[in-house]
Order: C-alpha cells, then sequence, then structure tokens
C-alpha cells in the first residue's frame, strides 16, 4: 500500500461533491425464519460492502497508533462492525463514501463489493475467496488522517457458510466443501456453490452479497434450507 497516484485536492474535491446531500444508511444484515425442524440453526444475513485493514493501514487512514472502535458484534464471536468508515475511490474518480470497516484487523487489506457497486465504481471484480486477489483491481482509500493506494484487493466475496465441527458432521462437509441454499417466499430459488468455511468457533451462517439478497427478496424468505 503506498499513497501518490492520484491529485489529494482533486480526491478531496470529489469526496466534498458526493457527500453534499447525501443521506448515507449503514450496512445491516437480513436474516431468515429458522431452519427445519431437527436440523441445526441457520441463520442467512447479506454482508452489505464493506472493507478489512491491516493495522498499518489503519493508522495511515485514522492516524498513528488508532484502533478500531466496535459499533455493532457480528453473529461470529469476535468480530464487529467498526465505528469506522472510509471513502473509497476507483478509477473513474467515482467514489463510495461512508464504506465500512470490519474489525479486528486483518492481514491484508480489502474492499468486498456486489457486482452492482463494481459496476457503478467502473470496476472489473473476481469472485474470491477473502484474502485471494489474484487478478483483482485495486483502488484507493480516505480516512480522516490520510490516504492509502490499492494495488489489487477488490473482490466480490463469494456466497459462503460459516459452520462448526458439529454442524459440519451434520451434514458431511468439510472446509472447502461446497453446498447449496434453498430459499423459500415469493423469489424462490437455489443458490448453488457456497464455499464450506469450517471454524472450531464457527457458528452455522450463509453469508450473502447485496444482490443476492435482493434477488431471492430474502427479508420476506418463508425459510431456508441448507443441504448438499
Amino acid at each position: 500500500m503506498s499513497g501518490g497516484g492520484l491529485d489529494r485536492s482533486r480526491v478531496e474535491a470529489l469526496v466534498r461533491d458526493a457527500l453534499r446531500g447525501l443521506v448515507g444508511t449503514k450496512p445491516t444484515g437480513v436474516a431468515t425464519p429458522a431452519a427445519p425442524a431437527g436440523a441445526p440453526k441457520l441463520l442467512v444475513n447479506v454482508s452489505a460492502r464493506h472493507a478489512h485493514v491491516t493495522q498499518e493501514d489503519l493508522e495511515r487512514l485514522f492516524g498513528p497508533g488508532h484502533r478500531l472502535t466496535p459499533m455493532k458484534a457480528l453473529y461470529q464471536d469476535g468480530f464487529f462492525a467498526a465505528e469506522e468508515t472510509v471513502t473509497m475511490v476507483g478509477p473513474r474518480q467515482r467514489i463510495i463514501p461512508g464504506l465500512r470497516i470490519l474489525g479486528p484487523c486483518r492481514d491484508h487489506t480489502q474492499v468486498e463489493l456486489a457486482f452492482t457497486d463494481a459496476i457503478m465504481m467502473g470496476l472489473d471484480i473476481p469472485v474470491r475467496k477473502s484474502g485471494d486477489h489474484r487478478d483483482s483491481p485495486g483502488a484507493y482509500l480516505i480516512g480522516p488522517k490520510g490516504m492509502i493506494r490499492m494495488d489489487r484487493g477488490v473482490i466480490r466475496h463469494e456466497r459462503h457458510v460459516h459452520i462448526g465441527p458439529a454442524d459440519a458432521a451434520y451434514f458431511g462437509v468439510k472446509d472447502g466443501d461446497r453446498m447449496n441454499l434453498r430459499v423459500r417466499g415469493d423469489c424462490p430459488a437455489v443458490l448453488e456453490g457456497l464455499l464450506v468455511r469450517l471454524s472450531p468457533t464457527s457458528k452455522l451462517e450463509v453469508h450473502l452479497d447485496t444482490d443476492e439478497g435482493n434477488a431471492v427478496n430474502l427479508g420476506r424468505a418463508t425459510g431456508t434450507e441448507l443441504f448438499v
């Protein structure tokens, strides 16, 4: 990560113009009704666009010694939406203000967008597992104390399911396997190929992005089911 390559005064002017009259919204998850009787409890959430940052990049954006301030705990233990947000600037000088950072800090800086977001920004992003930045575009992130240039790391995080050992045994899956999600409601669909992310401390949860959640009208779904 490094600064430069874009005139700061020009970037600041773009940000001010975009913020005038803007009504910001905080990303929120949308949960569906409980899983069928006998199956493990399943939560399906929409993961809105967001950023992950290293501690080093956090300090470049917010000042030396800065630490993320938890705003809201996420469903997975130890993870949270932070108070801190950044402005993302793309290659066509289009911006996304109020891009929320999720904590804790990671060993890589990454931005996760839906395809709709990427099209608006003029970016061609790949579908990737978190941390896999092959062939991905970069962007600029701007905080109150500085700006960083990402050489790469803007991706669409592929749909996935967080799962613990007991639930993995129930479904007969292991880390890296693929599962399917059936959504019932007024926009019924089967979403295939969810990446299984097994961790000893994970609770059963599916993450979709906003495009996928809207496509199945997740907020009004009458039921969901995971299957292999």
